[in-house]
């Protein structure tokens, strides 16, 4: 039996380990989580003819299994294989990677010899790899006496390296700080010549400055792809592959750009950093890289948005309403906050929850600058279920919305000021009016002696303005003359800006709308008309899934609630289902349970519907997932906010393990009794935490 050096290695590991990951694999062999995939499906027919087979368990990984005797057997035979340098997949790829590199044809025994193999292996190789290049607009020519090459745009060669980079090697081997030398795998090596691995933690950084300047943020994904398009472009271009003129008048990659036609400012650091005379094309193609990233953070954003709205709205408030209290500021009366944290949190919380790193070089200036803040933000947060998902780096970027409308609500609120001036009564005025000219915010009380001063309730001034120092703390006064120089108008506005606001002073017109009784009781009534609306129609149906696509089970789910929808919703609904299965699995990890759930102008009404599976269904990228209860959540729209604040509270029950337990044999009449106490108990919190905030005033 034959097998590659590669494959011999990774029978050894699952032999020692007796079961093991894909990735455990990966990192022993120094190969990626997906070769291991590949080259153990091609081992299975080896294994089987000795009595063997592949055990694969999601999260749990993989294992050779058999008799004890046939294991003992395997194991004393497998160093006896014959091995090869390389596996047919391997040769393939060094023979792509061969004659992408080239300028001319290669003879065909040239090949073979690079290889190791014969001329027929060869030629079988190529039969298989010519479809592939197909798919890429690319075409193999092989002519006897004239060898063998790739023929095509040079865009396609790209597109086509950017596929067999991330076919072959993980992102931790693109960021691995050490030489391309230290690598042992052939395959890998090249790859990794490809696609600049000398140049591309440089690029990465430059990349990163770029995005961080941009108003919408680039998926983890996205960034990737962008990140790799732009490496493998300066390896070709470092190695004399040129991309041809688009343009007319400009042939070949001699065209450079024009001097008044000066590229856009993001190009200048790759331009300057790689010093080449940059064709006109290259630049021209680096730029719609550019364009189509950008433009796709702001679709992919809007998506999110859609699709992550009703969480993100939900969330903005909670934080809005908590950290109001902890800082006694009135948060709730700046709409742009609100509006700016729901912005913020619909892609966020969706890149949290892929587990993807959030990057912010601005931490360690933001947890000095807002350092109160922080704290409080932090503790807020640490209050929501989410919230170890919820890195320092994320909590710097709220902090600075925070931080941006503590900024406005200091500008709307009028600021007391009493004068303490010993100078006479001329001074006082001089000061008076200067100060009245230059801030119009601040309310004068008055002029006043010290002794007068120190008489007055704290509560009935912000700020005193004095011209003397007082015997009191630094942090209660400012210090200034009766002429207010520019430095001084500077300090004044300064020590005005770090005011703590009391939201008592802000009159009248400031105090909650709902703190007397009457009005409680009727906003509790509005929210247990919306307990109601949602759980009352709830039901749990047996669901006969088939054993087709993830559509047809979906079209399963909505066929009974054909009513509750417009006109050819049914279709409508099903397909933004499905969208969000694909852009990100819906199944819950750790459990058995997936959460479907969307909004459209298609619902009339909101709908809670728990599906039990006859059969179990896997959900994911890889079918990691193992799904046997699906609870589907529809809602219009347009939805008043206790119901979506219900419909969220439904959602974060699925993280305690009683509700999972009743979803999987309750009855419909338990499960809503459960949910029931539960939103009792969270109205209750909400409103008792209200009223504390009322009576700490």
């Amino acid at each position: 039996m034959i097998v590659s050096n590669r494959q011999r290695r990774i029978l050894e590991v699952l032999l020692q380990r007796k079961e093991a990951t894909a990735n455990e694999i990966a990192e022993e062999v120094q190969i990626s989580a997906r070769t291991v995939h590949r080259d153990i499906s091609e081992m299975k027919g080896l294994l089987s003819d000795y009595g063997l087979f592949l055990a694969t368990k999601s999260g749990k990984g993989i294992a050779i299994q058999g008799s004890d005797d046939n294991l003992a057997q395997f194991h004393k035979v497998l160093a006896h294989f014959e091995t090869v340098t390389y596996a047919p997949e391997e040769r393939k790829t060094l023979i792509l990677c061969r004659l992408l590199e080239a300028f001319e044809p290669i003879k065909l025994f040239s090949l073979a010899y690079e290889m190791r193999a014969a001329i027929p292996t060869i030629s079988r190789d190529l039969d298989e790899i010519d479809p592939q290049l197909s798919k890429y607009k690319l075409e193999l020519i092989r002519k006897r006496g004239y060898g063998v090459e790739i023929k095509g745009m040079e865009g396609a060669k790209r597109a086509l390296i950017e596929w067999l980079v991330r076919e072959y090697l993980d992102e931790s081997d693109l960021f691995d700080p050490g030489p391309i030398s230290s690598n042992p795998w052939t395959v890998s090596r090249r790859l990794l010549h490809m696609v600049g691995k000398d140049h591309f933690l440089s690029i990465e950084r430059m990349l990163w400055e770029q995005e961080e300047k941009w108003p919408r943020r680039l998926t983890e994904s996205a960034y990737m792809r962008l990140l790799l398009k732009l490496s493998i472009a300066v390896a070709r271009m470092r190695s004399g592959h040129w991309l041809s003129s688009r343009k007319p008048g400009k042939q070949g990659h001699g065209g450079t750009a024009d001097a008044a036609d000066l590229p856009p400012p993001h190009l200048q650091p790759f331009i300057d950093a790689f010093p080449w005379e940059w064709p006109a094309a290259e630049l021209e193609a680096m730029q719609e890289l550019f364009v189509h990233a950008m433009a796709e953070a702001v679709k992919q954003e809007e998506n999110l948005l859609h699709r992550n709205g009703a969480a993100a709205a939900d969330a903005a408030d909670r934080l809005i309403q908590a950290i109001g209290r902890k800082l006694n500021m009135p948060f709730d009366q700046d709409q742009s906050l609100l509006e700016g944290l729901v912005n913020h949190l619909a892609p966020a919380m969706d890149r949290l929850s892929r587990g993807e790193a959030i990057r912010n070089p601005l931490l360690a200036q933001i947890r000095k600058d807002f350092a109160v803040l922080f704290a409080a933000i932090r503790a807020a947060v640490d209050e929501l279920p989410v919230a170890d998902l919820v890195p320092d780096e994320e909590i710097g970027y709220l902090a600075m919305h925070f931080g941006a409308s503590m900024e406005r609500l200091n500008q709307l609120k009028p600021v007391r000021a009493i004068i303490v001036c010993t100078s006479g009564i001329g001074s006082s005025k001089l000061l008076a009016a200067r100060i009245a000219k230059q801030f119009p915010r601040i309310e004068l009380i008055g002029n006043y002696s010290w002794y007068e001063a120190s008489r007055i309730p704290q509560t009935q001034y912000d700020l005193i303005v004095s011209t003397v120092d007082l015997p009191i703390d630094a942090g209660r006064y400012v210090k200034i003359s009766p002429l207010l120089t520019a430095e001084e108008t500077e300090k004044l506005r300064a020590f005005m800006g770090s005011l703590s606001i009391d939201e008592a002073a802000w009159g009248e017109e400031g105090k909650r709308e709902d703190a007397g009784g009457w009005e409680r009781m009727k906003q509790m009534n509005v929210y247990t008309s919306a307990i109601i609306q949602v759980l009352e129609p709830f039901a749990v149906h047996q669901l006969h899934a088939p054993h087709g696509p993830l559509s047809e089970v979906v079209s399963a789910m909505l066929a009974p609630l054909a009513a509750d929808l417009e006109l050819e919703g049914t279709t409508a609904v099903a397909k933004l289902l499905l969208e969000r299965e694909q852009a990100s699995s819906q199944a819950i990890a750790g459990t058995q349970l997936a959460l479907f759930h969307t909004r459209s102008d298609h619902i009339r009404k909101p709908i809670l519907k728990l599906y039990r599976l006859e059969e179990p269904l896997w959900l994911g990228e890889g079918g990691d997932y193992e799904v046997r209860r699906i609870l589907l959540m529809l809602a219009p729209l347009q939805l008043s906010r206790p119901v979506l604040e219900i419909l969220s509270e439904i959602s974060v029950l699925l993280l305690q393990p009683e509700f999972e337990a009743l979803l999987e044999d309750g009855e419909a009449d338990a499960i809503k009794l459960y949910v029931s106490q539960e939103l009792e108990a969270y109205i209750q919190s909400k409103w008792r935490g209200r009223d504390l905030h009322e009576h700490s005033k």
